[in-house]
């Protein structure tokens, strides 16, 4: 958790007052590199673990739902929001539906306007960040299938390896599969919602 931390802290001190041109220019490349190579080491870990496929076995097919689940409790999270921010109903749902993929979801509200795209950006932001910090407590104190909802979109790829470190090594399976459905409903959602409320 505190190597997490610190990391978060270097890179940000790093960006204000240490600007390599190099790594600007191709932080994306970095950053999915980085990506991969962590998941790489998930997945080394679930291999290594001949237990994990024999508990997949005995897992109730409810697991099947878990995406389902975690994108109705975000969306009605989300309602219950828009009653104590400035923004209404349908802003609030919509921005919640981005279930913490904070690039698709600002890119796709900023075509409303541009402040819901910053809303949208900074609050799918958090989400994965409170994730993060929030998985290890949550998956001790409450559950493991309750730490991978957290997560929402990004239980997939940039929070799996803090799952995968906070679960048995099963959960990441499970993690990846959930975080993997609701990348795919996502672009669907968002536009649906905005459709829906008629926001545009």
């Amino acid at each position: 958790m505190l190597g997490i931390i610190l990391s978060v802290i270097i890179g940000v001190i790093s960006g204000v007052f240490f600007k390599n041109i190099y790594i600007l220019e191709n932080i994306d490349f970095l950053i999915s590199f980085g990506l991969c190579l962590l998941l790489f080491f998930v997945g080394i870990d679930i291999g290594n673990n001949d237990e994990v496929f024999k508990h997949l076995q005995n897992i109730s097919k409810k697991i099947l739902l878990l995406p389902f689940i975690t994108v109705m409790g975000s969306l009605i999270g989300g309602a219950v929001a828009s009653y104590f921010i400035e923004l209404s109903l349908g802003e609030s749902v919509a921005i919640s539906s981005g279930m913490g993929w904070y690039s698709f979801s600002a890119i796709e509200l900023s075509k409303i306007n541009t402040h819901l795209g910053g809303v949208a950006f900074l609050s799918n932001v958090s989400r994965e960040l409170c994730s993060i910090l929030l998985i290890p407590v949550i998956a001790k104190k409450i559950g493991s299938y309750e730490s991978v909802a957290t997560a929402g979109a990004t239980a997939m790829d940039s929070v799996l390896p803090i799952i995968n470190k906070s679960n048995p090594p099963d959960i990441s399976i499970i993690a990846f599969y959930s975080g993997l459905v609701i990348t795919i409903i996502v672009p669907v959602l968002i536009p649906a919602i905005v459709s829906l409320f008629s926001l545009a």
